[in-house]
Order: structure tokens, then sequence, then C-alpha cells
């Protein structure tokens, strides 16, 4: 069976390592970022990406833009918005994510979800 890889998207540099540390023992492949132009990057150079999880509110271009981006260009990577701020999902731009979670120390929320994208994807 293929580690299905997981893009986190977040410039908190703690959410990241949280991420890395459990999703890694989950037996995912981790690949971090530290803002929405690092993830374009390793999007653009085909790294082979089974979802996204993406925070809003960053430095430089935000989690929404971002989205949008990846609509635009007709990405078919689910993506989870996974944001502190649960306003955001009135947005409208927020409607092009595949789950909206909201941010947690406790990730069994987010785990059902990415469980969830991975097995409909399949």
């Amino acid at each position: 069976m293929k580690e299905e890889k997981i893009l986190f998207v977040d410039d908190d540099k703690n959410m990241r390592l949280l991420y890395e540390k459990v999703f890694s023992k989950e037996g995912y492949g981790v690949i971090l970022a530290a803002s929405s132009e690092e993830a374009l990057d390793i999007i653009a150079k085909g790294e082979k990406i089974d979802l996204i999880v993406l925070d809003i509110k960053m430095k430089g271009q935000s989690g929404l833009e971002l989205l949008e981006n990846l609509a635009k260009e007709k990405s078919k990577i689910p993506v989870i918005l996974c944001t502190a701020y649960s306003s955001y999902q009135d947005d409208y731009a927020s409607w092009f994510a595949d789950s909206y979670v909201v941010k947690s120390p406790d990730l069994s929320e987010l785990k059902k979800e990415i469980r969830r994208l991975l097995e409909k994807k399949k």
C-alpha cells in the first residue's frame, strides 16, 4: 500500500511540528509549508500530494487566496481548511474547500476528516 502524502500549510512553526509528529506516526507522508507561496512551489514541482491541510490567516498570501488559486487551476487535491477562526466558514472563498475544521490541540476532528476525504478519493 502506498503512503498517502499530506501537505500541511501553516505559518505557526509549532503547529507544523505537531502535524509532523502526529501524522507521521499515523503512517502518512508529511510535507510542511510555512506559507501559501511555499505550498505553491511544492505543488508546482509536481510533488504527489493526496490532501492539503490549510491554515487561513498567514503572512503573505492567505489560505483562502491559495484555495482560490487551486480552484482556478482545477486542482483535484482535496483541501481541509483548518483555522482557529470559525467565522471564515461564512466567507464564500472557503466554499472551495472540501472540509472545514476549527483548529484545536485535539486533532481527533482533523484526523477524522483526513480519513474521510482520503477514503472518498479512492
